[in-house]
């Protein structure tokens, strides 16, 4: 059985999608190497992922709006792809885009339906996108996979799927995400000029992350003074809709006790989760929240949202708050921070809690879908 899955959020490096994408393929093939081959789409600068060069790979070479279009076309118009995947007996589809098929089965990923939930937090013409041709995929696939219990609920309630079509397989930390080192922790710091404490936040910075009233909160705890020299630091790129942050963040002068570190390398993240006093996590809505994964397979202690599938991956191992409340998101940053026996405490929870997810467990998982899926 030949099986395709779509990588191309990996090889574009777009931020969670692409890191399911990269990690279950790795797991897969760790698993079964003879089985599957690859398909994305070839942008400019668009590299192999370094180490499954030897795979059988389809690329088309379309930027990534007019392939967005020509899928949803293609959907529309019942215009079969199946050329572009030769001797394909299933094809995965692991972000929100399904190409249309009319002799391979298909298993498509949804990993949230905030573009539904959260219309606001998303560029009109992506949320356009997604509003038309999301119900497409949901009809068209042959079974799906959603990550978290809360999307699959998100997924029954605002489209009406059968349940017994979805099935819910969690996602996992990647191997390197595990307590570092010291000497590999203060390299790091040094290397961003993180020399004092701080608390940390990895995130794109969007409206959707609720990065606006975390600096919000960050101002109550400053005012205190209760904690002279630690910062605040969101690790992460712009994504969109991003200048009422900036804007937010100049009228609260807090140009010192926040740091902004901008893309932070994939290998710098871990020694950074481990070197944190706290990972503050305070998204409004998340399909499955992997970096709250990463955060608790380092032992950082771990505070965020009570939302979406938040609750669902943390379990009792970190404290929660209403993210909409900047005041009661301050009281609980504060309590953990106050509290040294609370912290270590919430170390040993959350390695427990995040040995419970794996990738091995994901493929094996992910495999006996596309099993049934083939037949």
């Amino acid at each position: 059985m030949t099986i395709y899955v779509d990588i191309s959020a990996a090889v574009h490096h777009r931020a969670g999608l692409g890191r399911y994408a990269e990690s279950l393929i790795r797991a897969l093939v760790a698993a079964d190497p003879g089985r599957y081959a690859l398909f994305y789409n070839r942008e400019r600068g668009v590299e192999p992922l370094a180490g499954l060069e030897h795979l059988p790979a389809r690329t088309v070479s379309l930027g990534y709006k007019p392939w967005r279009m020509a899928v949803w076309l293609g959907q529309l118009a019942r215009i079969g792809f199946d050329r572009l995947l030769p001797g394909a007996d299933l094809f995965h589809a692991t972000e929100h885009l399904l190409i249309p098929l009319h002799h391979t089965p298909c298993v498509l990923t949804v990993h949230d339906l905030a573009f539904r939930l959260y219309p606001h937090c998303h560029k009109p013409l992506n949320y356009a996108f997604l509003n038309l041709a999301m119900p497409l995929f949901i009809r068209r696939a042959d079974s799906i996979i959603v990550v978290s219990h809360s999307t699959k609920q998100d997924l029954v309630g605002l489209y009406g799927v059968d349940p017994n079509r979805i099935t819910v397989i969690y996602e996992a930390a990647d191997s390197r995400f595990h307590p570092q080192p010291m000497e590999t922790i203060e390299r790091i710091r040094r290397k961003h000029s993180l020399m004092e404490p701080f608390v940390l936040c990895v995130s794109t910075i969007e409206p959707r992350k609720n990065l606006t009233r975390l600096i919000e909160a960050w101002q109550l705890i400053v005012r205190k003074s209760r904690y002279p020299g630690i910062r605040l630091v969101i690790a992460g790129k712009r994504g969109w809709l991003y200048q009422p942050f900036f804007r937010r963040l100049e009228e609260l002068g807090l140009d010192r006790e926040v740091i902004l570190l901008g893309h932070v390398p994939d290998g710098d993240l871990p020694a950074l989760y481990s070197g944190a006093t706290l990972f503050v996590f305070p998204s409004l809505y998340e399909g499955f929240g992997l970096p709250v994964l990463e955060a608790m397979a380092c032992g950082t202690p771990v505070v965020c949202s009570n939302t979406s599938s938040l609750p669902e991956i943390v379990g009792e191992a970190a404290l929660t708050f209403d993210p909409v409340d900047v005041e009661e998101m301050a009281a609980r940053i504060e309590e953990a921070l106050h509290n040294e026996a609370l912290r270590e405490e919430m170390k040993k929870k959350s390695l427990q809690q995040a040995a419970k997810f794996s990738w091995e467990r994901t493929a094996k998982e992910t495999l006996q879908i596309y099993r049934e899926v083939a037949g």
